[in-house]
């Protein structure tokens, strides 16, 4: 299964509005001898992608796979057929899938004959790279992730407004890569007019990566003229994170990065649409300057929004802190 999870996080991001499951095919013998992922939309799913690689060797083998296969016809065949075609006697999975249309195919594996068993490292599957999709599919809303970065004291910027560079440059490098991953990624129309972002996923070089993520800048203010998103955001011109969602969902977009500033990060706090926290920490006091989210509808202690931390980790000399809201 952990070999599974390192196929899905390999296409995170290409397979929206499908989930990026992934399939390790094992022998009658327990040998991996197949392994796939899904597909961009329209394309094979994991499960037929790890048997093409198999072959005849998962004739009496296993299936490891992170999301129950389908049972059902979309744009390609049930994965539940092309297993029992490919002669494969049991099926393990680390998650039933919670969309109806496809849910159910474990119970056509087992009336076809084949053991399954759930729940393999299901938690370690729900916090990775189906993590967006999952909620998607749940919700019918995109998997919102806050991504900021502060000083040690939760300054965003210097009080003069200087905010280049808090983080490290690991952690900016880091952060790159993470775009490349998702779908849209979402700023203010405050911080263009301040920072003129690009929102552009780069190497280490500055080279765009082969895959960008949508820009989506939230505001009724028009652009600034010469504006780097000027013509290739999408603009929607609200200030309401609901209608931000729905737009994005209504695109098949799964999977978006919150990078506003402390206002967007405010309204989207209220609104309780934010999943997870992606926070880096760097070892400097500033003192003074703008917090990093400002009116979060928090007026007393007792109304603090709790966190629970899945994971702290070291990026350079940062503090990289992953976390989601206490349910």
């Amino acid at each position: 299964m952990v070999l599974a999870i390192a196929q899905s996080e390999r296409v995170r991001g290409t397979t929206s509005p499908n989930p990026p499951v992934g399939c390790v095919i094992l022998d009658a013998d327990g040998n991996a001898v197949g392994f796939g992922a899904t597909q961009p939309v329209g394309g094979p799913h994991a499960e037929v992608m790890a048997l093409r690689e198999a072959g005849a060797k998962a004739q009496g083998g296993t299936a490891v796979v992170t999301l129950e296969p389908c049972s059902h016809f979309g744009r390609t065949p049930p994965c539940t057929e092309a297993l029992r075609e490919a002669g494969i006697e049991h099926v393990f999975h680390a998650l039933s899938d919670p969309n109806p249309r496809a849910a159910g195919g474990a119970k056509v594996l087992e009336d076809a004959g084949i053991t399954v068993e759930g729940g393999l490292l299901a938690t370690e599957v729900s916090r990775g790279p189906l993590r967006a999709w999952l909620h998607y599919a749940r919700t019918g809303r995109p998997h919102v992730t806050w991504k900021y970065a502060a000083s040690l004291d939760g300054r965003i910027a210097a009080q003069d407004g200087t905010s280049q560079w808090i983080s490290s440059e690991t952690s900016r490098e880091e952060v790159h890569g993470t775009r490349a991953k998702l779908d849209a990624i979402i700023v203010g129309s405050g911080t263009v007019r301040k920072d003129d972002p690009a929102l552009t996923a780069r190497d280490a070089d500055g080279m765009p990566l082969p895959r960008q993520p949508l820009p989506v800048v939230v505001g009724t203010s028009d652009l600034p003229e010469g504006a780097k998103l000027q013509h290739t955001a999408l603009h929607l011109r609200t200030h309401d994170p609901d209608d931000v969602l729905a737009a994005l969902a209504e695109r098949g977009l799964v999977d978006v990065l919150l990078e506003g500033g402390p206002t967007l990060a405010g309204a989207f706090w209220r609104a309780g649409r934010v999943d997870r926290v992606l926070a880096y920490i760097a070892p400097a006091l500033l003192g003074n300057g703008p917090a990093a989210v400002l009116d979060a509808g928090v007026s007393t202690i007792t109304d603090a929004v709790r966190l629970t931390v899945e994971d702290v980790t070291m990026s350079g000399p940062d503090l990289r802190i992953s976390a989601v809201p206490q349910t």
